[in-house]
Parts: structure tokens; C-alpha cells; sequence
């Protein structure tokens, strides 16, 4: 593994355009007049929430695609195909607002940083709704999101259809939970801290027992990202003592890829453990409402411990590399790092076998009492 003192940053590739040159934006490529805009939060891409003035829905979220990823405009093409095909199957996802030429993404030039680099550019459909991570999660939502995990895979995976679905290939991806091993060029980014040694440990279990068992899972196109910030929900209940919460929207399918069912879970029950207070009952509610779409097999369940583990140890990781790119983003970058780190050594503290059988119990009493 890199010590401290090789961690190469990769190339800069996030854009940076201003709120002018984003107003511009929208004007030139999708022929629309902006009366407001504001910079949105984003890990590698940038986003701009839009309105315009214009007949209709008058919201957007102007997204632009970091440089590197932008290079791959039939992944692009396909992750937007496959959250148009949600929406016209009853999901909330955001649909594109077509450019003036009738195309769903334009790639243009621009920014204010150095170098002529080009950025694919979408203008997507604004979802209404609170992030997941600004509410206090109770065990119905948990559940919700648990069915909305299992329910999005499998009918990408039983009923997407798109000339370059190949191209979710991503062999290499860091984010897919196949490439927990990949860690090992990143750790560096940790510096000499306590938490590299639960990290190496992550990745040398992962390696010898999960690793072996993944031709065994089943697979299946991820959304691959269902974190905390990337379900909205409103509260359809006047009860603010016991809120009734149904997702509003989901967002963000940059990290679709191929994986297998048993990943959207784990990477599910990683994010939604974040905020909790009581990090460790979560994985069963989730656990319960994704099996009541579709059930683990033994050898998924399995693993799913490392699988929970190997995902809060990218989402670490990956941000502290990050975070050394773009020091002016780390508090958005460093998010999860708040309480993941105390997350992740728990779980390592109070064991695989007693987190298994917290989460296998929960889940159990959902088939005795499943809710209304």
C-alpha cells in the first residue's frame, strides 16, 4: 500500500462555471430564459438549480458532467435513457428538458478554470421533496427505501432496454462495491491515522471472502448511489410525532453500473445508517422492505456485513482523495466522514455475527407484520 507521502491527487476534473456562465448556459444550448439560479451541492459534477421563465414546470437542475466522465457520452446517454424509463414506469425521477437541436445533452466548453476542457450538459427536470439525510429517519422510511432499492434494479434489470447498456460495464469503476480492492491506491489519501488499519482490514477481508462468493450473487444494473442525499421524501401525515414519509424523488444515476442485487442493498443500509442515532438497528428495516421485493439468498446475506463495511470504506476513502483535489469542497465531500468513521469501527467492534443477527431478527418480524 502508498504511504502518506506518494498520495498523488488525480487530474482536476470537476467544472466551474459561475452562475453567469451557467445562466448563459441555459440560454444558448437549451433556448431558455433564467430569472433565478443557484449553485447546488455535487461531489465531481457541478449543479445548478434553474428557473426560467417559461409555460410549465419552470424548474431545473442544470447539470454538468465533470471532464473525465464526459468523455463517455454513450454511458451518459444511457444513465438518462434509464431515468426516463423510470419515470414512464411510476418512478420520481427527473426527466431531460430537450436542447434546442432535440437532443437530451449537449457537450460545450466553458468555465473559469484554467485549461479548454468540454463537459457534457443535461437540464433535467426539478424534484420537490426534503433529502433524506435533513429528516429523522424512522423504521417505515427505512422499509420504503429498502422496496425502492429492490424495486429500481429489478426493473431496470428485467426491463431496460437501450443499445449501449453495455457500456455499465465499468470494470474499473472505484464505485462499484466489486472494486473494494482498488482501495489500496487511494488509502494513502488517509494520511498515518487510526483508521487506516480498519480500512486495510475492510479490504483483506473483502478480498478473501467476498471476492470468491461474487459469481454466486445475482446480477443486475445498479442505480448504485442510494444514499442519504440522493432519495427526497415528503410527509404525507400531520403527525409530526410519528411522520408518514413516501419518496419524492430520486436522483443522481452517475454511479449506475453492473453489479448484483445484494450491492443496492448493502450500499442502501451504508447511507441510511449515517444520520441515525441508532446506527446499527437500521440495516434491518431496509433489509426487511428490500426482501419484501426480493428475498437474499444465503450466500447474499452472507455477505452483506462486508458488503455495508467495503461501501463505507469507499465513500471514506474516496472522499479524503477527493477532498485533497478540492480542499474549497471538503465540508460537502466530508459528509459522510462525520459519522462513518464511528459507524464503520463499531460494526468492526461489536462483530459481523451480532450486527447479522440484529438485522436478520428485524427483518424476520416484518413477515409476521408487515406494514400497512
Amino acid at each position: 500500500m502508498s504511504s502518506g507521502n506518494d498520495c498523488q491527487p488525480q487530474t482536476l476534473t470537476k467544472p466551474t462555471f459561475d452562475e453567469r456562465e451557467a445562466a448563459e448556459l441555459v440560454d444558448r444550448v437549451f433556448g431558455l430564459k433564467v430569472s433565478w439560479i443557484r449553485s447546488l451541492p455535487s461531489y465531481d459534477d457541478q449543479n445548478f438549480h434553474v428557473r426560467v421563465s417559461a409555460e410549465g414546470a419552470d424548474e431545473y437542475v442544470l447539470k454538468i458532467t465533470n471532464s473525465e466522465d464526459s468523455q463517455e457520452p454513450d454511458l451518459i446517454e444511457v444513465q438518462t435513457q434509464a431515468m426516463m424509463f423510470l419515470s414512464a414506469e411510476g418512478f420520481p425521477s427527473a426527466t431531460p428538458y430537450l436542447t434546442k437541436d432535440g437532443n437530451i445533452m449537449s457537450l460545450e466548453s466553458g468555465g473559469t478554470g484554467l485549461g479548454s476542457k468540454k463537459y457534457m450538459v443535461r437540464l433535467l427536470t426539478y424534484l420537490p421533496g426534503t433529502p433524506v439525510a435533513k429528516i429523522t429517519t424512522n423504521a417505515q422510511i427505512l422499509y420504503e427505501i429498502g422496496r425502492l432499492a429492490a424495486s429500481v434494479d429489478k426493473v431496470l434489470s428485467e426491463k431496460f432496454q437501450h443499445p449501449s447498456v453495455k457500456s455499465l460495464h465499468r470494470g474499473q469503476f472505484i464505485w462499484n462495491l466489486a472494486n473494494v480492492p482498488l482501495l489500496d491506491q487511494y488509502i494513502c489519501a488517509l494520511g498515518q491515522n487510526k483508521y487506516c488499519a480498519v480500512v486495510e482490514q475492510v479490504i483483506e477481508q473483502f478480498k478473501g471472502k467476498v471476492m470468491p462468493k461474487l459469481s454466486s450473487f445475482r446480477a443486475c444494473i445498479n442505480h448504485g448511489d442510494l444514499n442519504d442525499h440522493n432519495i427526497l421524501v415528503d410527509s404525507s401525515s400531520a403527525s409530526l410525532e410519528n411522520p408518514h414519509y413516501r419518496v419524492s424523488g430520486i436522483l443522481d444515476f452517475s454511479d449506475m453500473s453492473y453489479g448484483y442485487y445484494v450491492f443496492e442493498v448493502a450500499i442502501a443500509i451504508m447511507y441510511m445508517m449515517i444520520e441515525s442515532p441508532d446506527p446499527l438497528s437500521v440495516g434491518g428495516h431496509v433489509l426487511a422492505g428490500f426482501e419484501s421485493i426480493l428475498p437474499l439468498t444465503t450466500e447474499e446475506r452472507g455477505a452483506l456485513f462486508l458488503l455495508v463495511s467495503g461501501r463505507f470504506a469507499q465513500s471514506l476513502v474516496i472522499a479524503a482523495h477527493t477532498a485533497l483535489l478540492y480542499p474549497e469542497n471538503k465540508e460537502y465531500l466530508t459528509i459522510t466522514a462525520k459519522t462513518g468513521w464511528k459507524h464503520l469501527m463499531t460494526m468492526f467492534e461489536v462483530g459481523q455475527e451480532a450486527v447479522e443477527k440484529k438485522w436478520f431478527e428485524t427483518a424476520r418480524a416484518y413477515t409476521h407484520h408487515a406494514p400497512a
